[in-house]
């Protein structure tokens, strides 16, 4: 017996002295493809893997969508701020936004909850209001999941299932040179939503008074509120593209920043881009509010994440299909992978594009 201790105990500590990689150094991306470089494909119905929006099964007449999404508290959220009807709501939108990135419709989700000591099943109500919410609004049925308990605060979990025809699936590696490069909505806004929330919470922690006394100033930044507290997936322009004929090359939704999504289809599909600072679509409250802040707009919408809009490449010979839809911007094209990946600024000259973004290590 005291061997066996003595052996566990001493294997601990050489555990704990051996020199690690610390994960900052690889990324949120660069670690997920360092883990799942050498995975081998047992099934014949997986038809694509780690490395896109959502997985791919085949399972003959129809192709099945997958994808997963976690989200922790103090990492992902700050509920001293976040109401937990629209986290729930968040939380499931986010899903069904890598399934319209994929070109396809979502159907069903399974959620999976670690739930500290503090919270009450009111609570979990509350939340769950927000994910059937999101479900009854996209048409998606929730379908199962787990409950634990947790010694961090509140963990969620959601995994989206959804249905694509073979023909209609979008990938992040088909864009090619001289394709037009696209986005849906506008960029920043969340990011801009976000820094007001924070600004108002270190107001609120820093005041002497009542808390009742204080008021947050948020009146006419409902917009920006709303683009980071309760975001909407994309759903209409995938209608909008399948209605007008345009199917793109290459596609993904926009979570951790234009420029590291950019940087992804770029990647995988073998490519340079050139984005034009003065095509970016940039709304005017979020322009205002970063003056107020001041923080560089271009940048907050290059790289400020959680727009949950889709960034897509088509072919130049559907520009003419493009120019006439509402709520679509082409900002840019596809060009040799030696011409690199680079923002052309009002001015005229090029600066090489960086994910910014959301970094998860």
């Amino acid at each position: 017996m005291r061997i066996q201790i003595f052996c566990s105990t001493f294997a601990a500590l050489i555990w704990s002295i051996m020199a690690k990689t610390e994960i900052s150094t690889l990324g949120e991306f660069g670690l997920i493809r360092h883990l799942t470089a050498e995975l081998p494909v047992l099934q014949a119905s997986t038809q694509k893997g780690v490395g896109d929006d959502a997985a791919v099964m085949n399972f003959g007449n129809k192709r099945v969508l997958m994808t997963t999404d976690l989200l922790l508290e103090g990492v992902h959220f700050n509920l001293e701020y976040v109401p937990l009807k629209h986290l729930g709501y968040k939380a499931a939108v986010v899903n069904f936004s890598d399934i319209y990135a994929m070109n396809g419709t979502p159907t069903q989700i399974t959620v999976s909850l670690g739930v500290s000591a503090r919270f009450g099943v009111e609570d979990l109500e509350e939340l769950y209001a927000g994910i059937r919410l999101a479900c009854e609004h996209y048409g998606v049925d929730i379908v199962g999941g787990d409950t634990s308990a947790s010694m961090t605060g509140l963990t969620i979990s959601i995994t989206c299932l959804g249905v694509a025809a073979e023909k209609d699936i979008v990938y992040r590696n088909g864009a090619k040179e001289h394709d037009l490069i696209c986005v849906s909505g506008n960029l920043g806004t969340a990011y801009m939503g976000l820094q007001l929330l924070e600004r108002e919470r270190l107001a609120y922690s820093g005041q002497t008074g009542q808390a009742e006394e204080v008021i947050p100033a948020f009146e006419g930044r409902e917009y920006l509120l709303e683009r980071q507290l309760k975001p909407e997936a994309r759903r209409d322009i995938i209608e909008l593209l399948r209605k007008s004929g345009i199917k793109p090359t290459a596609m993904m939704d926009i979570s951790d920043g234009l420029s590291s999504e950019i940087l992804h289809i770029c990647h995988q599909s073998n490519c340079g881009c050139a984005i034009y600072e003065d095509k970016l679509p940039i709304d005017y409250q979020a322009a205002v509010v970063a003056e107020e802040m001041n923080l560089n707009i271009v940048t907050c919408a290059l790289n400020g994440g959680e727009d949950y809009e889709l960034l897509f490449t088509c072919d130049i010979k559907d520009y003419e299909k493009l120019i006439p839809l509402d709520d679509i911007y082409i900002i840019g094209h596809i060009t040799k992978p030696e011409a690199g990946t680079v923002l052309v600024t009002r001015g005229g000259g090029e600066m090489a594009l960086q994910a910014q973004g959301w970094q998860a290590f």
